[in-house]
């Protein structure tokens, strides 16, 4: 099973600094009938403005993961890290009991970046931070997987069954995704055009599916990222 999710028909918010659309229900944004997909609670699609960013606020209970797509964004928060992540890098954060933080574009450019939250698969873990800086070219042609579960063998361990998968694929070129049973996953259309399954998905475009394995054809060069997880009957 199959249902896209086209960027106009997502929620969206224009704060000036902030341009964001919600691929599920966040802030104002409300929609009864898509709240999460399985474990996957966020996916906000963020532009922040230069000089301006989220200023220390608490999280807690959740695996969040940034994307960082354009720009820079410059990470804080209180048990003591600090750094900037450019184009392809990744940070997360276990949120657990408790950990406050802000994030910044403190460049010259817009930044664009995924906020992805996950659902932990039990609260009250040690709240955790970590970021990898990968070379973009592994993810050309090939899938980077570059978040799993502890069990899993990606750099990025949180605390959930799921994993992340990114790709970058030339126009004209084609790449498959297994999706095995008893398994979902979703798909950000983040840069470029393709066709999935014959579905024509446009940038910034969200994708789910159930049980259903992927065959991706790029229309013009495709950033894509599919984050796979448990099927969830409780969580659907």
């Amino acid at each position: 099973m199959l249902r896209r999710l086209p960027v106009e028909k997502m929620g969206e918010s224009n704060l000036g600094w902030l341009r964001s659309k919600f691929h599920f229900s966040f802030a104002e944004y409300y929609n009864e009938k898509n709240i999460n997909f399985g474990v996957l609670r966020v996916i906000n699609d963020d532009y922040i403005a230069p000089g301006t960013g989220f200023p220390t606020h608490p999280h807690r209970d959740m695996e969040i993961i940034s994307y960082v797509i354009e720009g820079k964004l410059t990470h804080k928060d209180s048990m003591g890290n600090e750094s900037t992540l450019e184009r392809g890098e990744v940070q997360y954060m276990s949120a657990g009991t408790g950990v406050t933080h802000s994030e910044y574009n403190k460049h010259a450019e817009d930044t664009r970046i995924l906020q992805i939250w996950v659902l932990p698969d039990r609260k009250g873990h040690t709240p955790n931070y970590g970021e990898y800086k990968f070379k973009y070219e592994d993810r050309i042609g090939k899938w980077l997987h570059f978040v799993s579960s502890k069990e899993g063998d990606a750099p990025i361990k949180v605390n959930q069954d799921v994993n992340f998968y990114v790709t970058e694929i030339e126009a004209g070129k084609e790449m498959e995704f297994e999706v095995k049973e008893g398994r979902q996953a979703y798909v950000v259309q983040i840069e470029g055009k393709s066709e999935i399954n014959s579905t024509a998905m446009n940038p910034r475009d969200g994708l789910e599916t159930i049980g259903e394995s992927l065959k991706i054809a790029a229309l013009e060069k495709s950033h894509i990222l599919v984050i796979e997880m448990k099927e969830r009957e409780d969580l659907k």
